[in-house]
């Protein structure tokens, strides 16, 4: 696997406004950035400010008030993986936006429950079922998780990821709302876990295996 280095962004729930959610999404991407992050992965919603999945959520915006994120990806030759609502079966889901240098526009998928990457981080698949009951190629290195849980969800969650990790042999990054941010090696091992709060949480394979770190927002 190569040693670049991947980010969780810990995006704790706010109620504020869309343009403000994304220039906060900026801070985290900066943050990555002098980091040396190649990837960032938000929370479910995050876009959204992390909201209350179960109540109805609203129309998603327009691609044109993405385009700072679209900017960022490109400047930063980063990866962003952010959450928002989309359209699907005449109804607004919870969904996931992938931002990447080479692309010209957000890939916007409905219902994602994670995305898997390859070692060149150009190989991208997001996954609409649970992870458990489907195949993953042994190309991929790394799946990432976008939650938005608290206790006792939390808990089963992080269990069944923890479970993946080892039955696939893939490292697993997740990036969660409400604390708990974590990531796992190809073993299932855990490398790092965040406690609450806004921050980044970072990890990279060396030849010495995976580390990890925490990183408070400022």
């Amino acid at each position: 696997m190569s040693h670049w280095k991947v980010a969780a962004a810990q995006y704790e729930p706010l109620t504020t406004s869309f343009s403000e959610h994304v220039a906060r999404h900026l801070k985290f991407i900066h943050a990555a950035a002098r980091q040396k992050c190649r990837l960032v992965v938000f929370p479910a919603l995050s876009l959204l400010g992390c909201l209350d999945e179960k109540r109805p959520l609203p129309a998603p915006p327009d691609n044109a008030l993405l385009q700072p994120l679209i900017n960022a990806a490109v400047t930063h030759r980063m990866i962003v993986i952010a959450g928002l609502p989309v359209e699907h079966n005449a109804r607004f889901v919870k969904g996931m936006a992938v931002f990447a240098p080479w692309m010209n526009a957000p890939h916007i998928c409905h219902h994602g429950h994670g995305a898997c990457l390859g070692q060149d981080l150009k190989t991208i698949s997001v996954l609409d079922d649970q992870p458990e009951g489907i195949d993953i190629d042994p190309e991929f290195s790394l799946f990432t998780s976008s939650q938005s849980v608290s206790e006792p969800e939390l808990l089963n969650s992080t269990s069944r990821l923890q479970r993946f990790s080892h039955r696939f042999s893939i490292a697993v990054l997740m990036a969660n709302a409400r604390g708990s941010s974590a990531l796992w090696d190809e073993n299932g091992q855990l490398i790092v876990r965040a406690d609450r709060g806004s921050l980044l949480l970072t990890g990279q394979r060396t030849s010495e295996g995976w580390q990890g770190d925490i990183i408070p927002l400022r």
